[in-house]
């Protein structure tokens, strides 16, 4: 069974009406079997993007006390290997949050990470070379010119 390591956009878009990728986040986080896992930083990422809604920031918390997300990484348990991974990439082109999912892909058996970001896919390594799986939304395709 693989462990689900969630990240901010699914989130937002989750619980986002009228975000781009609303339909597929509830469509992909339907198949899942709860608790998701993530990080304070991207629970602090979502409540910041989400501020503008009704309830946004409740919204959040209401997900975590049902069981569907929890914490599932200590940074402080994990300081150095997460500024390790911070400065292979630098730290213009990788934000904590992302810094410590990578790090969770590390840790966690069988990882997949749940995220609108394909630099987890095509850019990000576990393990500095490794892929790590991940459940992104399809691209359009392109129409032939």
């Amino acid at each position: 069974m693989k462990t689900v390591l969630l990240d901010t956009g699914p989130i937002v878009a989750y619980l986002s009406l009228k975000d781009t990728h609303h339909a597929w986040a509830v469509a992909a986080l339907g198949q899942l079997r709860p608790p998701l896992l993530t990080c304070e930083p991207v629970l602090a990422e979502a409540v910041y993007l989400l501020r503008g809604l009704p309830s946004g920031s409740a919204r959040v918390f209401e997900l975590i006390r049902r069981g569907a997300v929890t914490v599932g990484f200590r940074l402080a348990d994990e300081l150095e290997p997460v500024q390790r991974v911070i400065e292979r990439y630098g730290p213009s082109r990788m934000d904590l949050a992302d810094a410590c999912l990578v790090r969770m892909s590390e840790v966690y058996a069988d990882p997949v990470v749940v995220t609108i970001d394909s630099q987890f896919r095509d850019v990000y390594r576990r393990h500095g070379r490794k892929t790590i799986p991940t459940v992104l939304p399809s691209l359009p395709r392109r129409r032939p010119t």
